[in-house]
């Protein structure tokens, strides 16, 4: 693989190391934010996001703002040689705005106006909303503009929701009218507008999904999912007007999010199109580790997938904007991490491209919710707390590894992710409503490499597809007629494409393809899906390939096969002895169709083979057992490795060949061990 130069995202050659300040919860306090400056200095931190639910105290009443304990702020942590990521208050409004102007509440799907309080809960639409966004942002953008601690821009905080106002309504018809060149029938006609007499004869009476109304057309339903990943873009781009026009040469962020107890891509917006309005990525991660249902290598391979998705997103490193270094207090259980866990877990981040190990928070609030979530700073005030110094230990640690950042990797497989079939097969009304786990399917698929070493791109759909060798397209319900061909180009031009049951069943209206599977997807693998079916949860088939058993759960395809060779055949029920895996060269490269959700263990062996066809192999070679990984950041010159156990034992490594350990100094080769939930950071040059 062809090795990059470094890509900086921000002006800081360095790890950011910090978080989320909320001096504006302190300002009665001026000794608790004098002994802020102080930890700060002693946890190796540099870098705080200030301002982010400010605006009752940046503008305590309309048309009156208060900066001065902000400039001070400014001061402070410039003093120490710190940055800040200075954030727009769009996030939680103020109760006067609230008071005044009840248009910038939401209205929820049952059509009921919320009432102020909470947070992310207001209109997007609202022209009083985006009017007093821009005002505020204008301000902090004249006045800290200009500032040497200024690093970059946090715009707003984990944008989500949707509202259902009538401001909201009518920019959801104009929407429409735009997608459908103002041509109702072609609406209607994408909609499938004649089932249960849901056909539309005026723009007016198109109204958002709700749980009292319209709520079963699936087309209405995915063009509101895109709709609201469009408005808030719209948004977003208005908040930044100012700070754009006033500061281009600053980055703009916003935090992505995924969810948390299945560890997930955040299902609430596209963030293949968000992706394309911000200069750098960064999400909020919180991994629930030490947890009761999996392994801690399994998680480790699911915040690996969520990493490689939202890197792969702009192909350059991201920032870890949230995480705590401890506990959350949202979980069902609020489990603390164990020691060394809060170090291995901030090197996973950085091995797979974060540029920062940032938190919130960095100091613990007193009062309301999160009173209780994590922070650097402790009730206690104490740096002699075990998490205080965990946390000081990774601030030391990062500032040996200035040298990674900037740094990337290229891969010869991608994973396709998207975020429109996702919602399509989740709304639609058949298979399993339970089992189809689409997000965990690729998972599923991105085990074997992660636990291999083996580098990985998750990509979406937009994104080119020709530097991949393989390209692996698991449970793809929604193909578009362009997708299709893209995919099609990519056999034709010498790639190995694998895809699966439930794969280009629907348009990208949600319509379903007449008259068998798509005929390119058929001329491709060779073969025609002819029917799924779904299984009880105790159920259970068995897949025989290569003269192994394994296990098959929740769907199998019934394949008819035309010109595809059948590697893998049922052993059970109406189809047994028929085809359940395929394969098909078609003109330079060759198709893979597995029709049955199988075990981890056929997509070890499965995939075992076409690494070792295609020569897939690591960026540096460390002979390990299961649960640690090897992951590799490279520049031109170097790699830097990442060597991760992540599991509650001692693990015996061997080094290929020679490397200098980034931390220590030290020289390694041969045999090495790794004790419980170690990372050591090394050097090949």
């Amino acid at each position: 693989m062809l090795k990059r130069g470094k890509s900086y995202t921000t002006n800081a050659k360095f790890m950011l190391h910090g978080g989320d300040y909320n001096p504006d919860q302190w300002l009665d306090r001026p000794d608790i934010l004098i002994d802020d400056i102080e930890l700060m200095k002693l946890s190796h931190s540099n870098t705080f996001s200030v301002g982010i639910f400010a605006w009752s105290a940046l503008e305590p009443e309309e048309g009156k703002f208060t900066f001065e304990w902000l400039d001070e702020i400014f001061s402070n942590i410039h003093s120490i040689g710190g940055k800040v990521i200075l954030a727009t208050p769009s996030g939680a409004r103020p109760a006067w705005m609230s008071q005044k102007y009840p248009e910038v509440l939401r209205v929820n799907g049952s059509r009921v106006k919320q009432l102020h309080g909470a947070r992310h809960n207001h209109c997007f639409t609202s022209p009083v909303y985006r009017e007093k966004t821009q005002i505020i942002n204008r301000l902090l953008a004249e006045r800290y503009g200009d500032h040497p601690a200024l690093l970059m821009w946090h715009i707003s905080n984990e944008y989500g929701g949707e509202c259902h106002c009538d401001h909201c309504q009518n920019a959801f018809r104009g929407w429409l009218k735009e997608k459908y060149n103002h041509d109702l029938k072609a609406l209607n006609d994408a909609w499938w507008g004649p089932f249960w007499s849901h056909t539309f004869n005026d723009w007016s009476q198109i109204e958002s999904p709700s749980p009292i109304g319209e709520n079963a057309v699936h087309g209405l339903n995915l063009d509101w999912r895109r709709f609201v990943t469009d408005q808030t873009i719209s948004f977003f781009e208005n908040e930044i007007v100012p700070i754009k026009e006033i500061t281009p040469d600053i980055p703009i962020t916003t935090n992505f999010m995924a969810d948390t107890f299945d560890l997930i891509p955040f299902q609430g917006l596209d963030y293949s199109k968000f992706a394309k309005h911000l200069d750098v990525i960064s999400w909020d991660a919180y991994p629930a580790w030490h947890n009761d249902w999996e392994s801690t290598a399994d998680l480790a391979m699911k915040v690996g997938f969520i990493n490689d998705l939202y890197r792969s997103l702009k192909q350059q490193p991201f920032l870890l904007m949230e995480s705590t270094p401890s506990a959350v207090n949202w979980h069902e259980v609020n489990k603390t991490k164990r020691p060394g866990m809060h170090l291995l877990s901030s090197m996973q981040m950085l091995a797979h491209g974060s540029d920062s190990v940032l938190y919130f928070q960095w100091r613990k609030s007193r009062g309301s919710s999160e009173k209780f979530h994590g922070a650097v700073v402790d009730h206690d005030n104490s740096p002699e707390n075990r998490v205080f110094k965990e946390v000081a230990k990774v601030g030391e640690t990062l500032e040996k590894l200035s040298d990674v950042v900037g740094t990337n990797r290229t891969s010869n497989v991608g994973i396709l992710y998207d975020w429109d079939s996702n919602w399509a097969i989740n709304d639609a009304q058949g298979y399993g409503l339970k089992t189809k786990r689409y997000p965990q399917t690729l998972q599923q698929h991105y085990r074997t490499f992660w636990e291999q070493d083996i580098p990985v791109d998750v990509i979406t759909k937009e994104q080119d597809f020709s530097s991949y060798k393989l390209l692996i397209v698991p449970m793809l319900y929604l193909m578009s007629e362009e997708t299709i061909a893209r995919l099609k180009d990519f056999v034709a031009n010498g790639g190995r494409l694998v895809t699966t049951y439930i794969s280009g069943i629907v348009n990208e209206h949600d319509l379903t393809y007449l008259g068998g599977w798509h005929k390119d997807l058929q001329e491709v693998f060779g073969i025609n899906p002819v029917e799924t079916d779904t299984y009880y949860p105790n159920d259970k088939n068995y897949v025989t390939y290569k003269n192994q058993s394994y296990e098959l759960k929740d769907y199998a395809t019934v394949i008819d096969v035309h010109t595809a060779i059948t590697e893998g055949v049922y052993v059970e029920d109406f189809y047994a002895n028929t085809p359940a895996v395929t394969s098909h060269v078609y003109e330079q490269g060759k198709a893979y169709y597995i029709g049955g959700r199988l075990e981890d263990q056929f997509h070890r062996d499965f995939y075992q083979e076409l690494i070792q066809e295609l020569g897939l192999e690591p960026a540096f070679r460390v002979k390990h057992g299961k649960g640690v990984s090897v992951q590799v950041r490279q520049d031109q010159e170097n790699d830097y490795i990442f060597i991760m156990n992540f599991t509650e034992e001692q693990q015996n490594v061997t080094l290929e060949s020679s490397v200098t350990d980034l931390i220590t100094g030290e020289e390694l080769s041969g045999d090495l061990t790794l004790e419980k939930y170690e990372a050591r950071i090394v050097l090949q040059r």
